[in-house]
């Protein structure tokens, strides 16, 4: 089967590889789970073990068996690795790093990334993006949700533009800005559950 070419990183094999670096490279001190990669680049855990197989073979991760687990983490003595850490968080970091920016604010019911780079992301031809929009639905400190999209701007180096929304604008979508969102490409990261 052939795969797409990845409309983010076109220099990628695919947008699962793209998905599942991000992941490793989001927190190069991170140990993950194939597992957990697996789930995180919305892939099985066979493509899994593959795409990190062929990036240890590249030296752009590690892994080390602790049990049947194995564990992968960015293999940061590589002399490419801050060259290739700052392609990928540009392209398909904004999942992983904004979830872990935003993790952990009190009051997030819902964040949504939307705009170009959801579109590309999801798949619609366009130019490449060049800023990541972020809506925060719920009642978080703003401080705390502007501060967490610096620090996410500073990773993925583009501008992330945070807007934060009730959970009851959300919910009854008579707000113009809420009724254009709904009505483009949106990808889904944390809810109150994960928050």
């Amino acid at each position: 089967m052939k795969v797409a070419v990845p409309l983010l990183a076109p220099v990628l094999r695919s947008d699962v590889q793209g998905r599942l670096l991000a992941e490793v490279f989001a927190d190069p001190d991170q140990e993950h789970t194939v597992t957990y990669l697996a789930s995180r680049a919305k892939t099985s855990v066979p493509t899994a073990i593959r795409e990190v197989d062929r990036a240890e073979l590249a030296q752009l991760v590690t892994s080390r068996r602790v049990g049947n687990t194995r564990l992968v983490r960015a293999h940061v003595a590589n002399p490419l690795h801050q060259p290739f850490r700052q392609i990928i968080l540009a392209t398909y970091g904004p999942p992983a790093v904004l979830t872990r920016e935003l993790a952990g604010i009190a009051g997030i019911d819902h964040v949504y990334l939307f705009g170009s780079w959801a579109a590309r992301y999801l798949g619609e031809l366009g130019r490449a993006p060049n800023d990541i929009d972020v809506l925060v639905v719920g009642s978080p400190d703003h401080a705390e949700v502007y501060d967490a999209a610096e620090r996410a701007e500073r990773q993925v180096g583009l501008p992330v533009q945070a807007t934060i929304r009730t959970r009851q604008q959300w919910e009854e979508g008579d707000d113009p800005f809420i009724a254009e969102v709904r009505s483009r490409p949106l990808v889904s990261l944390l809810d109150e559950a994960d928050a």
